[in-house]
């Protein structure tokens, strides 16, 4: 009995010693983590987010995009911050996979923050733009699209309706009686 006891009492002082130091680790928010600015990737696409800039002369700031390759912010892929008093944000399409740092710079001279941010995603190739259907949704086998003409279209709507004449004509044909 001795060792259950013992056994449970250390056990619940665990528990409570978690359980007190857990608010002291959300409060600490992730190791590492810059304030200032938020980075996100979807596919292959890399945005941020700052609420830190203030326009001057109508210009929020600088957002750059750098490689592992470059070392500072005049080299990475620059994009201008665009938004309002509350949130500024830039945006890089077609980032090829790996590890970049994003730098927001304002308009003020100030760093607003350095974050970096991992892509997983190769760019997407947008397909070429095709004309849409003008009559519809176009059916097709595996994932093949034609655009009948008008000649095509009265061809089988003529096939179309002589069958069903033809039908017509045989299901009457063999009700009647065979007459003398």
């Amino acid at each position: 009995m001795r060792n259950s006891s013992l056994s449970l009492l250390l056990r619940s002082g665990l528990t409570a010693a978690a359980a007190s130091a857990l608010p002291l680790a959300l409060a600490a928010g992730p190791a590492g983590a810059v304030s200032g600015i938020s980075v996100s990737t979807t596919g292959s696409t890399v945005s941020v987010t700052t609420s830190a800039c203030t326009n001057i002369n109508g210009n929020w700031g600088t957002a750059s995009l750098l490689n592992s390759r470059q070392a500072n912010f005049a080299q990475g892929r620059q994009v201008s911050l665009s938004g309002t008093a509350s949130l500024q944000s830039a945006a890089w399409s077609g980032v090829s996979a790996g590890t970049y740092t994003v730098i927001v710079v304002c308009s003020n001279g100030s760093t607003a923050g350095t974050q970096s941010v991992i892509v997983t995603a190769p760019p997407t190739r947008r397909p070429s733009p095709t004309a849409s259907p003008s009559r519809g949704v176009m059916g097709g086998v595996g994932g093949t699209t034609s655009d009948y003409g008008t000649l095509t279209l009265v061809g089988g709507g003529a096939l179309v309706g002589t069958g069903a004449l033809a039908t017509v004509w045989f299901l009457r044909r063999k009700s009647k009686p065979y007459r003398l």
